[in-house]
């Protein structure tokens, strides 16, 4: 496995990290043997960036990764961390918490049920709207500090709030979706990124599923699968994007490639301070995944992509659109 370093200041990972998200009831029910086979997959194949969110499956997913490492070296991994995003006992989202001392809270819960005395890259998982960034970063700071963060990361957050919040502490990158049909980072953010030095974990780099090429017409999302409130999904916009999945597995075909496995090396390719995160549940997915990290793409590959999917194609946005106003970025 390669590796690539997290901007200037942070840490040096494997070129592909594992998202943990999905283990958690994300996309609907999920295996836990088969989670924690497949984490077990990852670290034997290489891969040492693992990222969660402490309300994934209101801590589950933390607990499931303090199983999934148990007994492992805890400098052969990475664990990145996100917080601040307020759950109730349903299904919704109660809103984001970025004051100090909720960020101190949140990272001692998150320190016992992962297990470990630190976390390697501590981020907001959203602004908080509320609570300046200086003051959410300045408790990161705090706690790097102290020992129990080694790295300051930030998510979803636009270009000027990127700079404020690295004047306070140095940023090692920032996490944001970034795929063939979520380019709205290209304009401004990765601009900012490259002039500070910072890094970029790109998620959804399969669009949840979408360009993966295993999502098909009328299919529809199960419970508790997320996927059936995105309007990429829905009726009407599905239709489309799947056309432009078929445009690009003419593309992945012509070079021996699965479409996921087009997607990822896409992102990749994009620069050495970009890593990919796959949100693989299972064995077979993380399989189909690492071997992006091995292709190759030539100019004439990336203009063929291009015109398999111009930017912009997609049809829909990659949120509903009660949550569109929270993201630094749009489609």
């Amino acid at each position: 496995m390669q590796t690539r370093t997290l901007g200037s200041t942070g840490p040096s990972v494997s070129a592909l990290g594992l998202g943990a998200m999905g283990m958690s009831g994300a996309y609907g029910a999920a295996d836990r043997g088969e989670s924690i086979a497949t984490v077990h997959a990852a670290l034997e194949a290489g891969v040492t960036l693992i990222d969660t969110g402490d309300f994934y499956g209101m801590g589950h997913n933390e607990l499931l990764l303090a199983e999934a490492l148990r007994g492992r070296d805890r400098d052969s991994y990475r664990l990145s961390v996100k917080f601040g995003v307020q759950r109730g006992p349903g299904p919704g989202i109660g809103g984001i918490d970025g004051r100090p001392e909720a960020v101190k809270n949140f990272l001692a819960y998150s320190l016992t049920r992962l297990g470990t005395d630190h976390v390697d890259i501590y981020r907001p998982a959203r602004l908080d709207p509320a609570v300046p960034i200086e003051e959410t970063v300045g408790a990161v700071k705090e706690m790097i500090d102290a020992g129990y963060v080694r790295h300051l990361g930030l998510s979803e957050v636009d270009a000027p709030t990127i700079r404020r919040a690295h004047a306070v502490h140095p940023v090692a990158d920032l996490q944001i979706e970034y795929s063939l049909i979520s380019r709205a980072v290209e304009a401004d953010i990765l601009p900012a990124l490259r002039d500070l030095g910072i890094g970029l974990t790109a998620y959804g780099v399969l669009g949840r599923g979408l360009i993966s090429g295993h999502w098909a017409a009328g299919r529809t999302a199960g419970p508790g699968d997320s996927r059936g409130f995105s309007p990429r999904f829905s009726d009407g916009n599905v239709e489309h994007n799947l056309a432009l999945v078929e445009a690009l597995r003419r593309v992945a075909d012509a070079k021996g490639l699965t479409v996921a496995q087009l997607a990822i090396a896409w992102v990749a390719a994009q620069g050495p301070d970009i890593v990919p995160l796959v949100g693989a549940r299972t064995r077979e997915r993380l399989a189909e995944a690492l071997p992006a990290m091995e292709v190759t793409l030539t100019a004439d590959d990336l203009a063929e992509i291009e015109k398999a999917v111009p930017p912009g194609a997609a049809r829909g946005d990659r949120y509903p659109s009660a949550f569109m106003s929270s993201l630094g970025a749009g489609n």
